[in-house]
Order: C-alpha cells, then sequence, then structure tokens
C-alpha cells in the first residue's frame, strides 16, 4: 500500500523552480570542501512527530489526516513502518530516530512491551536491509507512562529505577540489532518540582549509576556508539539535571563519564535554557563535546518547547558555522525533531516542512562555509585578541606572569584604550554573505 502515493519522489530543482515539492537549496550530491550535502548534513526523520504526532494540544483533540489513523495496536505499528520508509525514500533522507513507545505500543506489562517491540524491530530490519535509511539513534521513552510521575533514574521509588534500567538495555540491544550511530538519553524527568521533597544529591548519584550500568552493558553486548546527552532545562520538570551543555558537562565531569558520552543539541532546548542556539553548539564544540543536533526553532513569543521547524536563515547559518568549525557532525546528524503546526494537517504538509528545513540548512551550510573561506570572523577575532600574542598578553597566555608582576605592569600604564567590538558590522556582513547565497 503506498500511503503518499500524491507524492513523488523529491528533487533538487534549484532556487528558480516554483514547485513546493522539490528542494531549492538542498542539493545532496552538491560537493563542498570534499564532501556532499547529503555527507555534511546527515538530516534524520523524527519519527514520533512525523508519524505519531496528531496534532492534539491542551486544548484540543488531534486534527491530522493520516491513511493510518484508523488502526490501533500493533497493526497500527505495523502501518507506521510502511509509511516511514516510503516517506524515507520520497524525502531522500539518510537516517531517522525513534523512542521505543513510538514504534511499538506499550504492553500492560515489561514482558508484553518487549514482545511488541520485537515483532516492529524486525520488521524495520527487514525493511533497512533494502533502504538508504539508516538509524542516527534510538531511545527510551521514560518520560509518558505515570510510572515516571517522579523521574525514571532519579525517581524515589527503586523499582522505576530497575523499570527503566531494563527499558534502556532493551534499548541498547535494539540499537545494536538496527545498527545505530548513537544511543540518546533524555531526561525530561531527571529533576525535581520542589527541593521541600527532594534528595537532590542521591537522585543525581542514582542517574550517574544508571549511566555507568549502560556504559557498562553496551561494552559487555558490543555496542561501542557515542552516547549523548539532550540538555533541556524544564519541561515536563521544573527543573532538570541536564539544563544546559554547561550544567551537563559539568555532571559528566563530576561523575567521571566524559570519556563515554557528548551532547545533542536542540535549538529549542537552548532557548528554554536563555541561550542561542550558536551557544550551546559553541559550548560542546569547544569542550570537544558536540555529538549531534536535534534541528528545530522556537517562537520567541511563546514560552514553551513548540518544536517548529527550522526556517531562520539566521540561526541555521550560525549553527552550521559552529559544525562546520568542529569538523562535521561525526557519527551524529540533523535531526528533524520538529513537527508541523496543529493546522497543517494534511500528509502533504509533512514534505513541506521537512523541504523548508532542509533547503533552510543547506543555506545556511552554503554561508557558513564562504564566511570560514573567507576568514570573516575568524579575522576579526584574531585581531581582537591580538593583544596576547606579544608582550604582557603573550606572558599571561603562557603562564609566565602573576599578580606582583602584573601589578608593576599596570602601575606603568597611563590610559587603557579599547576598541570597538563592531558587533553591528559583523552582523551586517553575516546578512550580507547570506543575501549573496540566495541569489
Amino acid at each position: 500500500m503506498s500511503y503518499f502515493k500524491e507524492i513523488n519522489k523529491i528533487q533538487y530543482e534549484g532556487a528558480g523552480s516554483k514547485n513546493p515539492l522539490s528542494y531549492k537549496y538542498y542539493n545532496p550530491e552538491e560537493v563542498i570542501n570534499g564532501k556532499t550535502m547529503e555527507e555534511i548534513l546527515r538530516f534524520s526523520v523524527a519519527y514520533w512527530h512525523t508519524f505519531n504526532a496528531d496534532g492534539t494540544d491542551q486544548f484540543g483533540v488531534g486534527t491530522a489526516i493520516r491513511p493510518w489513523n484508523h488502526l490501533t495496536g500493533i497493526d497500527l505499528a505495523k502501518a507506521r513502518v510502511e509509511a516511514a520508509f516510503e516517506f524515507f525514500e520520497k524525502l531522500n533522507v539518510p537516517f531517522f530516530c525513534f523512542h521505543d513507545v513510538d514504534i511499538a505500543p506499550e504492553g500492560s506489562t515489561l514482558k508484553e512491551t518487549y514482545q511488541n517491540l520485537d515483532i516492529i524491530v524486525a520488521m524495520i530490519k527487514e525493511y533497512m536491509s533494502t533502504s538508504k535509511t539508516k538509524l542516527l539513534w534510538n531511545t527510551a521513552n521514560m518520560f509518558t507512562n505515570p510510572r515516571y510521575v517522579h523521574g525514571a533514574a532519579t525517581s524515589n521509588h527503586a523499582d522505576v529505577f530497575a523499570y527503566s534500567a531494563a527499558k534502556v538495555k532493551k534499548g541498547l540491544e535494539v540499537g545494536k540489532e538496527l545498527g545505530a550511530k548513537n544511543y540518546v538519553f533524555w531526561g525530561g524527568r531527571e529533576g525535581y518540582e520542589t527541593l521541600l521533597n527532594t534528595n537532590m544529591k542521591l537522585e543525581q548519584d542514582n542517574l550517574a549509576r544508571f549511566f555507568h550500568m549502560a556504559v557498562d552493558y553496551a561494552k559487555e553486548i558490543g555496542f561501542d556508539v557515542p552516547f549523548l546527552i539532550e540538555p533541556k532545562p524544564k519541561e515536563p520538570t521544573k527543573h532538570q539535571y541536564d539544563f544546559d551543555v554547561a550544567t551537563g558537562l559539568a555532571f559528566l565531569q563530576k561523575y567521571d563519564l566524559t570519556d563515554h558520552f557528548k551532547f545533542n543539541i536542540e535549538a529549542n532546548h537552548a532557548t528554554l535554557a536563555g541561550h542561542t542556539f550558536e551557544h550551546e553548539l559553541h559550548v560542546a564544540r569547544i569542550n570537544n563535546m558536540l555529538g549531534s543536533v536535534d534541528a528545530n526553532q522556537g517562537d520567541v513569543l511563546l514560552g514553551w518547547d513548540t518544536d517548529e521547524f527550522p526556517t531562520d536563515l539566521y540561526s541555521t547559518t550560525l549553527a552550521m558555522y559552529e559544525i562546520l568549525k568542529n569538523d562535521g557532525l561525526g557519527s551524529g546528524g540533523l535531526n528533524f525533531d520538529a513537527k508541523v503546526r496543529r493546522g497543517s494537517f494534511e500528509v502533504e504538509d509533512l514534505f513541506h516542512a521537512h523541504i523548508a528545513g532542509m533547503d533552510s540548512f543547506a543555506i545556511g551550510l552554503k554561508v557558513a562555509n564562504k564566511l570560514l573561506e573567507d576568514k570573516v570572523l575568524e579575522n576579526f577575532i584574531e585581531q581582537r585578541y591580538s593583544s596576547y600574542t606579544e608582550g604582557i598578553g603573550l606572558e599571561i597566555v603562557e603562564g609566565k606572569t602573576d599578580f606582583k608582576k602584573l601589578e608593576e605592569y599596570a602601575l606603568q600604564l597611563n590610559e587603557i584604550k579599547n576598541q570597538s567590538g563592531r558587533q553591528e558590522r559583523l552582523k551586517m556582513l553575516v546578512n550580507q554573505y547570506i543575501l549573496e547565497a540566495l541569489v
């Protein structure tokens, strides 16, 4: 059965095309610095938003019109697999991602959940055998079921900790079975609502114990892939322990986990933490911890995780600037953890949304690459910090001075002349490069 029979395979037609079902800027075969766009961008489709979400919100039931909506249970799960691989092929994407309960219904017992997973994993593996689309990462959903009301690995109830461990054990086995390139941990309920009833030290110690157990089991079964933590400050928990990259890094350093984990950074989560997308990417990059990206954007007028498809060219440009400076994403990718708006309820909208996101990051890639080639920002930053390349500045950098020597030097200064940071000029230059890429 074809679930998208009215949609042909999406082709690159160039910026002049008026066809809404075509790529205008994303040309997977275009080579940039020795690699194709497809190799650099490594786009991925998020199973949960694309095939499971129906537009339900706090104020209304679902609106999405899907050809598989009439099915239930394991039959619905099988139909989604069929639809997913047709979608992947028509979109021509190299990767996809999922939570365990996205692909198979949760049973009344853990044993039944395992049985459902085994059926669907076998089906996915069969489809993958003839598909170019591979598994970027998988993860365990440990936030939806009421059992996680107080957390998963940070729950006050040891039985919930054990149940969560079993879920991740199965997830690691599934990841190995399907050849996943990474494994992700998102702790949506690993945090607290109030300190009045929280033993934070025990909860964080237990979370670290959980991660170490996962590392040990992955090693035991030969699942040698990067583990990725996805930071988020809030939602659904009031305060989550993986608030942002800096907080997550401190946690990993404290518990001796930096050799095993990197970060999966989501743009909208950065917004909620009070950061820009490029800030979080930058902090991860300079600490050699940038693993993968959830590509979306938030709405600056709304204070929650709206998970919109990325269309902000300024943001995609600065994101790709960090990714290129990181020499790419390695085994990671750009996963569209994004959903169509509730009013965009037809299946064609799913294609429009992904095309928009892919074109936006393709533009960002080309602009960022040109900025780096011309050293527009690099040269300015180098000149701005040039005082540390000679004299007292070089002594500071090389550790050849101390407070006494610095005081002696400062006492001889008559006037300190700072130079402008030229922020507006630099933003103007970035705008210029973006506009030049569009003509």
